[in-house]
């Protein structure tokens, strides 16, 4: 009876615990701003994997600054206090990058939590084979391959639900999610541990990691600098689509046909409906801050060279005073004696 009683205790406080962390996910995912109605419901199924994903956003946009941190338009401020909702104003390639890179920190992240098993639905990847295809080559697949599959899926469930309008920007944003996805799955490393005598590596075991964020970022950088301009159309046989603008070639023909499915923009290119706005002044209505007051390089060769950042406007120049400790010493017993450096240097920023 004993063991008996002990059993429902245990059931009992699993089901209380289960039914306050349901209780808990619901009043979390309710009070979420930016979530449509289907995606509170998969945040109060799912309020773990949702964590991980909005952790997966916070990557996106930490690497988005930094892929930008040099340009007049820095990746400041896109998100302001709303992390679900629209992220970007104008449909323009700054736009296309930042639901891009997002996109993939939320598989990112997913995927990674799945691997550490902090997400109950989840785990390594079980279905890579457990040999090689080869009986002559000398690797298995084992360890905790990332499950790059279920990373994708719950991403794609979740942001790709935010898009309720069946409009041009909608078409742009979830095609821009897909690359982002995409990047995440072509950019998986094979890794590998050797096992033998003395490190003869008779045997490898291997499985599939993440590349790090920042190679990511990097591939993602390079799209945005080949995004194509495209357009929304309708057609008899197609509902609403998106095709590339293309100088001195008509999009349709008299029957509203697209000419050719080379203007079907591939899965692989970030898409934009806009060109970008003039980031050098503040526009406050679609979330450009300008360039006043940022600090500029005189001497660079990039984007962050003052005559660049400034727009033309000129730069100022401070003098700056910074002081550390520096020639730190121990002595016995027991205290650490420093000296006080400092150094003057110059610094300018955009009138």
């Amino acid at each position: 009876m004993r063991n008996v009683a002990a059993a429902l205790f245990v059931v009992l406080a699993i089901f209380k615990l289960r039914a306050a962390k349901c209780f808990v996910s619901t009043v979390l995912c309710s009070r979420m701003p930016g979530l449509t109605q289907t995606q509170r419901q998969i945040c109060s199924e799912s309020s773990d994997a949702v964590v991980s994903l909005a952790s997966g956003q916070l990557l996106g946009a930490s690497e988005c600054q930094k892929q930008f941190h040099d340009h007049r338009w820095n990746c400041t401020h896109v998100w302001n206090n709303d992390m679900f909702g629209q992220i970007v104003v104008i449909g323009s390639k700054e736009a296309a990058y930042t639901y891009g890179i997002t996109s993939a920190g939320a598989v990112y992240s997913i995927t990674t939590a799945c691997a550490k098993g902090n997400i109950t639905t989840c785990g390594c990847d079980t279905k890579q084979k457990s040999f090689s295809s080869s009986e002559s080559e000398n690797w298995k697949w084992g360890g905790c391959s990332m499950d790059i599959g279920y990373g994708m899926r719950f991403a794609k469930k979740f942001l790709d639900a935010r898009e309720i309008d069946n409009d041009n920007r909608s078409l742009m944003n979830l095609h821009n999610n897909q690359v982002g996805r995409k990047i995440v799955k072509q950019l998986l490393r094979t890794e590998c541990k050797c096992h033998g005598v003395s490190g003869s590596c008779a045997m490898k075991t291997c499985w599939k990691s993440l590349p790090s964020f920042h190679a990511i970022g990097n591939t993602m950088k390079n799209k945005y600098r080949k995004a194509k301009l495209v357009r929304a159309i309708t057609s008899r046989d197609s509902p609403l689509h998106l095709v590339v603008i293309r100088k001195g070639n008509k999009l349709q023909n008299k029957d509203g046909k697209v000419l050719s499915d080379s203007q079907i923009p591939k899965r692989s290119e970030l898409v934009y409906l806009e060109p970008s706005p003039n980031y050098c002044e503040r526009n406050v209505s679609i979330g450009v801050l300008g360039t006043v007051d940022r600090n500029c390089n005189r001497t660079s060769t990039a984007m962050d060279h003052c005559d660049l950042l400034c727009c033309g406007r000129g730069y100022n120049t401070h003098q700056i005073v910074r002081t550390w400790q520096c020639n730190c010493k121990f002595k016995w017993c027991c205290t650490v004696t420093c000296d006080i450096c400092s150094e003057r240097k110059e610094e300018y920023t955009c009138k």
